[in-house]
């Protein structure tokens, strides 16, 4: 049997065993050095001295602190140079298509998500009621043209007649003021024969009164006997010349009063030409005048073909809105029209969307500070995330987005919040970049972009 000693000392070599070796070991060592008795007990060697601990949990600890650091280094250098959002859509021209004039839609020549081409024809409407219009039009501008040509014909005749009537009457004016200051000469030379006759008559009267007398003293004289008949023959002669003399005299004075009446009636004849001669002037003024308001006729003509022509060049306008064409280039979308759909002026038919695509990226004003036009960003859209693209800003826009809202922010009333604002930054792609994906980027897709400060 064991001793309490030696009992004493097997625990004390258990006690003395490598912590490290298990119940079953220890059990194994006892009964291979008691001889596989169980019975017999027996102090186990000593263990061998304790090895230092490895470096390896510290080489990787250091590994993955370098780690640590080398990223968050990379993070920060990242991060100062480059400012990142993912409040970003592609965005594109997006053109409404309405009709300008109401009608019937008539026949729609494209469908959704259509490529077109400028200029191609989307809809027409029927065109019947404005191919009338347009007829109208063009018959009313053909009437007017008959009229201004009438009124132009017009025109030419009444100036041709009223320069002969003013040459005319200018001639007959002068024939009349001319023969009108003879008939004055005339009266006043009859006016100043009329004295020079009354004088030579009063001095035939003086003569025959003279004659007289001789004659009846002759005549007493021979009847006395005192001369002879010889004497008294000579007397009676003197006194008949003198009674012809007086006689002639009043002949001139009667021709001399009759020119003067002939001449006066001259000049009422010339005055009363020359009156006429003023209606007839009168009368070419009012040629002229007549000239002047057909002129001023053919005028309105004119303005009435050329109000005509506008109306003529409307209804043709008209007529060619009854085809809605593609403003640009671009795809079909929402189209809205069926045919037979009645439509009015500003009817939305359809939207055209440009191939042309940009980037909207919403950036706060925080990190704007050093972000100018033409600095590279790169560029994933979420319905690509295995293809990155490039672009570069283009611009940065005048305001805030809440500054366009429909009802812009007033913080002069109420409390106020400061909120970081968001700034639209629009990015263009590189051509390049976008190769082969120009018509599957489409406006609304979300994007996130990273914009590389320089």
């Amino acid at each position: 049997m064991q001793s309490p000693t030696d009992a004493r000392s097997d625990r004390s070599g258990i006690q003395n065993l490598d912590p490290q070796l298990g119940q079953h070991e220890y059990s194994e060592t006892v009964l291979r050095k008691s001889g596989g008795n169980p019975l017999v007990t027996t102090v186990p060697e000593s263990p061998p001295p304790h090895k230092g601990r490895s470096p390896r949990p510290f080489l990787l600890a250091g590994l993955g602190v370098m780690v640590v650091l080398g990223l968050g280094y990379h993070w920060w250098q990242y991060a100062s140079t480059h400012e990142e959002t993912d409040n970003a859509t592609v965005t594109s021209h997006l053109h409404p298509v309405s009709t300008r004039i109401p009608g019937t839609v008539q026949q729609v020549l494209v469908v959704d998500n259509q490529l077109v081409h400028q200029g191609q024809v989307l809809v027409r409407l029927d065109r019947r009621d404005y191919v009338l219009k347009l007829q109208q039009a063009q018959t009313e501008l053909e009437m007017l043209r008959r009229q201004a040509q009438t009124a132009q014909i017009r025109v030419h005749l009444s100036g041709q007649n009223a320069t002969a009537a003013v040459t005319q009457v200018r001639g007959l004016h002068g024939s009349i003021t001319a023969a009108l200051e003879g008939a004055a000469a005339a009266v006043r030379e009859a006016e100043a024969g009329i004295p020079k006759a009354q004088a030579l008559l009063a001095e035939a009267e003086a003569n025959l009164e003279k004659a007289r007398l001789d004659y009846e003293r002759f005549r007493s004289l021979f009847q006395s006997g005192a001369i002879a008949r010889q004497q008294l023959e000579t007397a009676q002669q003197v006194y008949e010349v003198a009674q012809g003399e007086r006689v002639a005299q009043m002949e001139g004075v009667r021709q001399a009063q009759a020119k003067l009446t002939q001449a006066q009636q001259r000049v009422v004849t010339y005055e009363a030409g020359l009156q006429y001669a003023q209606g007839s002037f009168q009368l070419a003024n009012a040629k002229q005048l007549q000239t002047a308001i057909d002129r001023s006729d053919w005028l309105r003509a004119q303005a009435a073909i050329a109000q005509a022509e506008v109306a003529v060049k409307n209804a043709q306008l008209q007529l060619s809105y009854t085809q809605v064409v593609a403003p640009t280039s671009g795809h079909i979308g929402h189209k809205a029209v069926e045919p037979g759909q009645q439509v009015q002026v500003g009817t939305p038919l359809m939207a055209l969307v440009q191939s042309v695509s940009w980037i909207t990226a919403n950036f706060k004003e925080t990190q704007l500070e050093r972000m100018r036009p033409g600095q590279p960003v790169a560029i994933h859209l979420d319905s690509f995330p295995n293809h990155p693209f490039l672009g570069h800003v283009e611009s940065v826009a005048p305001a805030s987005g809440a500054q366009f809202a429909l009802l812009p922010p007033d913080n002069a009333t109420g409390n106020f919040t400061k909120i970081v604002q968001r700034i639209p930054v629009k990015i263009v792609f590189e051509p390049e970049s976008i190769h082969g994906y120009e018509s599957v980027i489409v406006p609304g897709m979300s994007a996130t972009v990273s914009v590389e400060l320089r």
